[in-house]
């Protein structure tokens, strides 16, 4: 005897019930779900229940020490996080508008600590009625999910979408501090002279740390071979900034970064611009898709360029 067919439901889901399912088809637990939503686990179990009951199918295979998604609950989790995902940027916009005026920016580290934030105390002492929020990390963002409203990155050309604005080209040289040419541990009038000194380098397995080493520097100036006294290896740029600002040997300062410790003359570069060396990575500034209808992000991204500019003229002045 054939089972009498189910009527379809037409009623549309609640969202309570299916950020429980997300969360527990992400955890594969009811008791993680239960701490990470600030609910009890019996509550989560009554809401997938619920859901399941909604839907008219089984979203869990329930165990005794395992939870795994069904071939129904597969099928519906990838709808289930784009929903919830587009719904939290929504209500995350929705609230920066009612509230201040907020600006979100992402960069990498050594960009923030050595041009960025040195800078911004005078878009902020114009722009009073603007919050800047820096998040400075390594990986790259994507514009679209609304955490961020503009990217200041360092890439090549071809890893940057077509829309993306240059600030400025990168330019290498080595440099110290004007007392550590006091008292050198060996003379340093050319490349050659490097080995006697300690030399701070790039430690980094991102592509564009190739063409941040000194051995492709040395390479370049005829001292392919050459082993320094010895190496200083770091992570972060402002980190090989900060051992040549303290005397601890030469940094291969990058100079959009570093152009007003050389105005300063808190670095100076001991082969002038017989030393210099370009690269194909460059500074640039991308907007998030929303850009165009926030006016603070807007006169950020005007003062960004601006300052870019600055920066520009300077280093082709050093």
């Amino acid at each position: 005897m054939n089972q009498p067919k189910q009527p379809v439901r037409q009623r549309p889901l609640s969202i309570g019930p299916l950020r429980a399912f997300e969360a527990v088809a992400r955890l594969l637990s009811f008791r993680a779900a239960a701490e990470e939503l600030s609910l009890t686990q019996s509550a989560i179990s009554r809401q997938i229940q619920s859901l399941e009951e909604e839907i008219g199918c089984v979203l869990f295979l329930r165990g005794t020490r395992k939870v795994e998604l069904s071939s129904d609950g597969a099928v519906l989790l990838p709808t289930a996080v784009a929903v919830l995902s587009r719904l939290d940027q929504t209500v995350r916009q929705i609230r920066r508008s009612r509230g201040r005026r907020v600006v979100n920016v992402s960069t990498f580290a050594s960009f923030a600590s050595l041009w960025l934030i040195p800078r911004m105390e005078a878009f902020q002492r114009e722009h009073a009625d603007i919050d800047i929020r820096v998040s400075a990390y390594d990986r790259k963002v994507d514009l679209e999910d609304g955490e961020s409203d503009l990217a200041l990155r360092y890439d090549d050309r071809p890893s940057v979408p077509a829309d993306a604005e240059q600030l400025f080209e990168e330019l290498l040289s080595p440099c110290v501090s004007p007392w550590y040419l006091q008292n050198p541990p060996a003379p340093l009038k050319r490349a050659a002279d490097l080995a006697g000194h300690a030399l701070a380098e790039e430690d980094d397995a991102r592509p564009s740390a190739e063409f941040l080493s000194w051995r492709r520097w040395l390479t370049e100036m005829g001292e392919h071979d050459l082993q320094p006294r010895r190496w200083l290896y770091l992570n972060f740029t402002y980190q090989q900034v900060q051992a040549a600002l303290t005397g601890q040997g030469v940094a291969l300062a990058r100079l959009p970064l570093v152009h007003e410790h050389l105005t300063r003359r808190e670095l100076v570069e001991p082969f002038g611009k017989a030393g210099r060396l370009g690269c194909p990575f460059s500074y640039w500034m991308m907007l998030g898709p929303n850009a165009a209808r926030r006016p603070e992000v807007q006169q950020f991204a005007d003062w960004v360029r601006e300052q870019a500019a600055i920066t520009r003229a300077q280093v082709a002045g050093v």
